[in-house]
């Protein structure tokens, strides 16, 4: 979570220069049946909470500016008035005040828009970002998506942006001077597509954490809040010490031992790529665990992520590692999981399922790969929590 207290948004606001008229009486959302629009989000504190959960999200790889920029964009199509009319007629109120100026309520190409016509290089990268916020990642041509495509969407982005090209000028002001792409890129240019998405993913649970907050406190309060991996591992070492201590004398236990002890000492090399080869009942869940949770608090890293192929394994591995940390500290994301297993979800765990914002997660292949290659934003919204991961 990093949402931004009042306080802080207050002091934004005073510390700010605005160049235009600022976003006064523009809203971003609302709460069911409220006629006080005082109790309503209003947009320019969207848009700063927003920039800055996106930005400390992409700060984890060098990429905070790009963020900061899609964050402060990515609904600025809110500012029309066909959009705050269709708020104030979602809550039955008199939306007079606002002519019909030809905008549309579509909110999210407006920002894509300015970004491409006004940002150059950059822009382009920011408006597959904006456009996609809600519907998922566009492609360029018409070819394969129609009306979805990025330069449909640019062409309705334009219209609106004449309509509110004032509060378009005052959110240029809050932009950062984008810097090329990151120095990783220049050293694997093939990863670009996945720093798209990464980027992209940022943006949607920034957006979407932000709206929760507003929306929905009870649910925002449950979500996150998990131990850290620090506060995880003595229970875990405890019960490797005590199993061990407590196994029959044998050799296959003899060798199980060695391999934990290995695995355990390979956790001290620098973070790279790791293969660990084990016939079937030398130890494997337990053994990888201990790796991966030295290797953690050996290289500050946040959280585990146990990526298995089969929902009949992952399962026993849920189980075990649940009796372990405890149930409530391991979130299950896969198709196989009872909805109804108290045992084995709850709101906080079932939550973390929408962006991994968990210190132990146990997922499919099929979860994983999915995320890497995902043009949704149901499944590109954890990405960036892979991050910093073992």
């Amino acid at each position: 979570m990093c949402a931004m207290t009042e306080g802080q948004f207050e002091n934004f606001g005073d510390e700010t220069v605005h160049d235009g008229e600022k976003m006064k009486h523009l809203f971003a959302h609302t709460l069911p049946d409220e006629k006080d629009v005082t109790k309503w989000q209003p947009l320019e504190k969207h848009l700063c909470e927003v920039a800055i959960c996106a930005a400390e999200f992409a700060a984890k790889f060098s990429s905070d500016d790009w963020a900061w920029n899609a964050g402060w964009l990515h609904d600025l199509g809110k500012a029309t008035n066909a959009f705050q009319k269709y708020l104030l007629c979602s809550n039955g109120m008199d939306d007079s005040a606002y002519d019909d100026d030809g905008s549309e309520s579509n909110h999210a190409s407006a920002g894509a828009a300015l970004s491409q016509d006004e940002l150059n290089f950059p822009g382009r990268i920011l408006a597959y970002l904006i456009a996609g916020h809600h519907a998922g990642l566009p492609d360029w041509h018409t070819a394969q998506t129609g009306n979805a495509a990025l330069i449909v969407r640019l062409n309705e982005g334009r219209k609106n942006l004449r309509t509110i090209r004032t509060h378009a000028d005052f959110v240029k002001t809050q932009l950062r001077a984008t810097p090329s792409s990151p120095d990783f890129l220049k050293r694997k240019p093939e990863c670009f597509h996945l720093w798209i998405r990464m980027l992209f993913s940022c943006l949607v649970d920034a957006d979407r954490l932000n709206t929760e907050e507003f929306s929905d406190q009870k649910k925002s309060a449950v979500r996150g809040n998990f131990p850290m991996l620090g506060n995880l591992a003595p229970a875990f070492f405890q019960y490797l010490e005590i199993k061990e201590r407590n196994a029959a004398k044998s050799d296959v236990n003899a060798i199980r031992a060695e391999i934990r002890r290995t695995c355990e000492a390979a956790a001290e090399n620098p973070p790279g790529l790791f293969s660990l080869t084990v016939p079937t009942g030398g130890g494997k869940t337990l053994s990888a665990m201990a790796f991966a949770m030295r290797h953690a608090l050996k290289h500050g890293k946040q959280r585990i992520i146990y990526v298995i192929p089969y929902t009949s394994i992952i399962e026993q591995t849920a189980k075990t590692l649940g009796e372990i940390f405890g149930p409530e500290n391991i979130v299950e994301h896969h198709s196989n999981l009872d909805p109804d297993d108290p045992k084995r979800r709850s709101l906080r765990t079932d939550l973390a399922t929408e962006n991994w914002d968990a210190p132990i997660i146990v997922t499919t292949n099929v979860q994983f790969f999915e995320s890497l290659y995902a043009a949704k934003t149901s499944r590109a919204r954890k990405l960036h929590n892979i991050v910093n991961s073992v």
